[in-house]
């Protein structure tokens, strides 16, 4: 029984020797420039498909620069008649809005001008009158043409020196034509010319100011702009108006769009211009001094585009894929022209061609196979 089961158990065994182990299937090509995938190889190839798409495409300039603001967008508030600190609260980064209080300093000297203009304005009114009387009395020839002079000459000297004193109460907040003996003040308030976040803040309680000191500076960040450094050699490729795609070295995924609105005159030392752009979407995250890399577009042009991942370079010439059929594919000569977010421009083929399922994504792939098998042979 023995004898019999082992001869069985050999005999199996020869005949299991005898089939060759499955072989999977190669991929496979027609022509030199065409290859058959078989389902593993598809599956791991990631091959994607279809039509090429009108693009608006363009080449770029690449440059850098910085985030900047605007003169009219800076301020930089002082006490204009100076004094001590009476009040402030104020701390940087915060935002106030135009007309806002930043601090209230009292001063001796506003005092004294408050009295003066009052005084002034109670001598005009009586220079007034007096002058009013003396011209009545020379038209009746009862007063002399010098007297009346020397009248007219006293109002007008009386109404400079109250409008020149109403000014410098302006100056410090206060308004001339609401004064009166019952309300002078010696605190006067420094008040916010913009709306916008306070960047400096150089101040604080019982610190005496003088009008040349810096107590805040404020900037309004809803005018940022970008300024963008381009050498001589680009110059007559930059226009007004032109697209810039800009990013920060923290987030180059981030794209910011703007607009070329103002190009410099003069050359730098280093032969660059300065050229100013505006964001066209307000970014308050980005501050100003804020380092930047940038494209500018040039040669912008509607054309047929395809996936930067259809497109493959071979002993020097570009290439794309072609399907032929389902896991077929056929590789075809190409130009290639501007390259701008994730499109390149496609150029060379004629317009039948141009209408048939080209690969979008796995071109890679596909041409690492088909010079396999063309290896392999």
């Amino acid at each position: 029984m023995n004898k019999i089961f082992l001869i069985i158990l050999t005999a199996f065994a020869i005949s299991s020797c005898s089939k060759e182990a499955p072989v999977e299937k190669k991929a496979e090509h027609t022509t030199e420039n065409q290859v058959t995938l078989n389902d593993k190889q598809y599956k791991n190839a990631g091959v994607e498909t279809g039509a090429l798409e009108g693009k608006e495409t363009a080449s770029g300039i690449a440059v850098t620069g910085s985030i900047d603001i605007p003169p009219q967008s800076v301020a930089s508030v002082s006490a204009p008649f100076g004094g001590y600190i009476k009040y402030t609260k104020w701390m940087p980064g915060e935002h106030i809005g135009k007309g806002q209080v930043l601090a209230t300093i009292e001063n001796p000297e506003l005092v004294q001008i408050q009295q003066d203009y009052l005084l002034a304005k109670s001598n005009l009114e009586y220079s007034q009158k007096d002058y009013l009387r003396q011209r009545d009395l020379n038209q009746s020839q009862a007063s002399s043409d010098k007297v009346m002079q020397q009248a007219l000459n006293q109002r007008n000297n009386h109404m400079i020196n109250m409008r020149a004193l109403g000014e410098k109460l302006r100056i410090a907040g206060i308004n001339p034509e609401a004064l009166t003996a019952n309300n002078i003040k010696r605190v006067t308030s420094v008040v916010s010319p913009i709306d916008g976040y306070i960047s400096s803040v150089n101040a604080n309680i019982g610190q005496y100011v003088s009008p040349v000191d810096k107590l805040f500076e404020i900037v309004n960040t809803s005018d940022i702009h970008l300024v963008l450094k381009v050498f001589e050699k680009d110059l007559d490729k930059i226009s007004m108006d032109q697209q810039v795609i800009a990013y920060t070295n923290q987030n180059p995924e981030k794209k910011y769009t703007a607009r070329i609105v103002l190009i410099s005159k003069d050359f730098a030392a280093d032969r660059s211009v300065l050229i100013h752009c505006h964001f066209q979407n307000y970014e308050p995250h980005l501050l100003p001094g804020t380092f930047m890399n940038a494209e500018i577009e040039t040669n912008s042009r509607a054309s047929l585009a395809i996936p930067d991942g259809g497109v493959v370079a071979f002993d020097g010439k570009q290439y794309i894929f072609e399907e032929i059929k389902p896991k077929t594919y056929k590789m075809v000569p190409v130009k290639i022209g501007n390259s701008e977010h994730g499109f390149t421009e496609i150029t060379g083929l004629t317009s039948e061609q141009s209408s048939k399922k080209w690969v979008t994504k796995g071109a890679y792939n596909l041409l690492m196979a088909l010079k396999n098998v063309e290896d392999e042979e």
